[in-house]
């Protein structure tokens, strides 16, 4: 239980430190916004998952720059800022979650807007009455 509570601790502050980094000391525009939305730790510590959003329309090749380029220079800055005996290596994902969640939003919307809802019906009855 307690190595849990740690994961997320220091998942945490990974993921602060990075959105810092790439907020102020990266200044590449080929990157475009990049939003850290959460990191998860393997259980030794010694790999982090990454998960990121982007303004580019261009995935892949984003992932790919964090991935092969980037992932030294950032894991050498958290070294830095950081009080981590051993920065764990770093391992960009795409998060589809909000692209996902922004589907399922719009699927709701058209079902509510297509279908008439049925209190809306027995409430405009009783004021007719």
């Amino acid at each position: 239980m307690r190595e849990f509570q740690r994961a997320d601790r220091l998942g945490a502050e990974l993921r602060r430190e990075l959105a810092s980094i790439l907020q102020g000391a990266v200044r590449d525009p080929r990157l475009g916004t990049v939003t850290i939305q959460e990191v998860k730790l393997a259980k030794n510590f010694a790999y982090a998952k990454v998960f990121f959003t982007c303004s580019n329309a261009d995935i892949q090749a984003t992932s790919k720059l964090l991935n092969k380029v980037m992932a030294g220079f950032l894991r050498h800055e958290l070294a830095q800022r950081t009080r981590i005996r051993a920065v764990p290596a770093l391992h960009f994902v795409y998060d589809e979650s909000v692209v996902r969640g922004s589907y399922v939003t719009d699927l709701i919307n058209k079902a509510i807007s297509a279908e008439p809802s049925p209190l809306n019906e027995i409430g405009n009855n009783d004021s007719a009455s």
